[in-house]
């Protein structure tokens, strides 16, 4: 928590002011009990009626004063607590688009999610509470105690007594809840996850009729997230019973030796009546507590979520490797790749050469290490070993907006965000003008089909789910072309495309007049068999590097591809 105490920094004196206000409000509650005293002492029993008017009026007075300075503190404490979440949550979005693809990776969608909204929330309200309580309550209770000192010494022994057993009870239970309300949050992640996933993957759920077996695993987690809240529930729920007991035995205690005192002469019945609203205002200020204590270790379990996301570093290498290897586009020199966490390696000892202007295609099955090469190329993760250049430098050596600006990448699934047709293809070119973006529409064949929902300003629902498959896999590809990029990369990006729509737009992207370098990943050989180099995986391998002709002559995996999807009559005869 304390790391996050800097985004105070902005509030300092909202900070200071909420609770000195507090404090002054508090002060003036400590005067109330000590003025009924007077009232009852020197008014009621002397039947002295102008006294009690003007005590009275004092009364008024402290609560007019008191509400308005509680006014202002409240202000303040919301003031800086709603400033204190604006700034968590964006530099906590900042930290996260600056994280590499391997810390997203290991922390998990679902856990970001979570930290960025609930877990953000829970702090900023245990902002909020400090303000208003920690100063408050603490200076009631010693307070009371103090003031009950000036009335009566041996009456004010029960409250030196009462305090330290209501603090270890208090003090006890917020020790036990703390580390379980960290096992809440984790358990709400897995909530966040499955429902996540049931959202986006609804219609795969409806198609293989799986909606009960989805409910019956939501309601596992639900139960098991319900379960860790009452075990904590339970604790905390003593806090209030337990308070409510020591001060009411407190209070009989009190009353019993305060009439005890009154009969001997030693105190006044005022006397007795002021120590018992001090002793109420212990009860009320420990109550309030309670609930502080409980919004407290909420948010302190969060801020710990926080501050871990915060500690995250970027593990992508960069170095000022200025060495030139060669004029090659793109050479990949004996790379492998693992992944964070994995025992085994997903690529193994890959080594190639891309000329500008190249067509490089890569085939192989699911899972053959397809996308986790092409995924080295603009830097997304870190070779395990080996080099990988982009036009003869090492790609640690760019800055990761240097590299990137250079390579039009089409991700495997496509990702549209909600918005207008121009603003998603602004994303690869935030200058292109509306020729070249309507241009970038035509060469990847999904003009018409934005033309008739209302051109560049037809809207794009979140996740582009009013577009087809189709549609949104070529508008992805028009987002990479309207950047007209050194190196473009097509990451099966044809998958959802019929043959006919997938050969126009290879014809329009292999006849680009600026002669880009071009990689395409596919399974189907049809998309890479005119490619002047195929690369051939299995299972993370290159095992064959060639062209067309070479590899059906050399490379049996390459020939068990194509026969399959040719047939072994036209394979022979190619």
């Amino acid at each position: 928590m304390k790391s996050l105490l800097v985004y105070l920094k902005n509030y300092k004196a909202e900070s200071v002011l909420a609770p000195l206000f507090k404090m002054l409000e508090a002060v003036f509650e400590l005067i109330v009990p000590l003025v009924v005293a007077s009232i009852i002492d020197n008014g009621i029993l002397k039947n002295n009626n102008s006294l009690i008017y003007s005590r009275a009026g004092i009364l008024v007075l402290i609560a007019v004063i008191g509400i308005s300075v509680s006014t202002v503190a409240q202000y303040f404490a919301a003031k800086a607590a709603t400033g204190f979440g604006r700034e968590v949550r964006g530099d906590l979005f900042r930290k996260i688009q600056s994280l590499s693809f391997s810390e997203l990776d290991k922390k998990g969608t679902s856990t970001l999610i979570t930290i960025m909204t609930n877990d953000t929330t829970q702090v900023q309200n245990g902002v909020n509470m400090v303000l208003r309580l920690f100063l408050r309550s603490p200076f009631i209770v010693f307070g009371a105690m103090i003031m009950a000192f000036t009335i009566d010494v041996k009456c004010a022994l029960i409250f030196v007594i009462t305090i330290p057993v209501l603090s270890a009870v208090v003090f006890g239970i917020m020790k036990y809840t703390i580390p379980r309300y960290k096992s809440i949050q984790n358990e709400l992640d897995g909530i966040t996850l499955k429902t996540k996933e049931n959202l986006s993957g609804a219609r795969v759920i409806r198609a293989f009729t799986q909606e009960e077996n989805e409910i019956e695993s939501f309601e596992k987690k639900n139960n098991s997230l319900s379960a860790f809240q009452k075990a904590v529930g339970k604790i905390s729920a003593l806090m209030n019973p337990l308070t409510f007991l020591i001060i009411n035995a407190a209070t009989v205690i009190l009353i019993y030796c305060g009439a005890i005192r009154v009969n001997i002469g030693d105190l006044s019945q005022g006397q007795v009546v002021a120590l018992y609203n001090y002793m109420s205002q212990i009860l009320i200020e420990l109550i309030k507590l309670a609930n502080f204590i409980v919004t407290i270790t909420k948010a302190l379990a969060c801020a710990g979520r926080i501050e871990s996301v915060f500690k995250l570093e970027n593990t992508l290498q960069h170095n000022q490797n200025d060495t030139v290897n060669g004029n090659y586009a793109v050479k990949f020199d004996d790379v492998s790749l693992k992944y964070n966490g994995d025992s085994e390696v997903s690529l193994s000892n890959i080594s190639f050469c891309a000329n500008k202007g190249d067509i490089i295609g890569i085939i192989g099955g699911t899972g053959s290490g397809k996308t986790s090469l092409v995924s080295l190329i603009p830097h997304f993760y870190d070779a395990y070993k080996g080099v990988v250049y982009v036009n003869g430098m090492d790609v640690k050596s760019y800055s990761d907006d240097e590299l990137r600006n250079k390579i039009g990448f089409v991700l495997q699934k496509a990702v549209l965000f909600k918005g207008t047709v121009r603003e998603n293809l602004k994303w690869g070119n935030k200058n292109a003008s509306d020729d070249e973006m309507n241009a970038a529409l035509k060469k990847a064949q999904v003009f018409d089909t934005i033309a008739e929902k209302g051109g560049l300003d037809a809207e794009i629902e979140q996740g582009g789910v009013n577009l087809s498959g189709g549609q949104k896999q070529r508008l992805s590809v028009a987002r990479a072309l309207v950047r007209n990029p050194e190196i473009l990369v097509f990451d099966d990006s044809s998958s959802a495309l019929d043959f006919a729509t997938e050969s126009e737009m290879r014809k329009e992207i292999l006849n680009l007049d600026y002669n880009p370098t071009v990689f395409i990943v596919s399974q189907r050989a049809s998309s890479v068999m005119f490619a002047d180099k195929i690369i051939v995986l299995d299972d993370g391998c290159a095992v064959g590097i060639g062209t067309h002709k070479e590899l059906i002559e050399t490379c049996g995996v390459y020939s068990e591809i194509y026969e399959s999807q040719f047939g072994k009559g036209e394979a022979a005869d190619d």
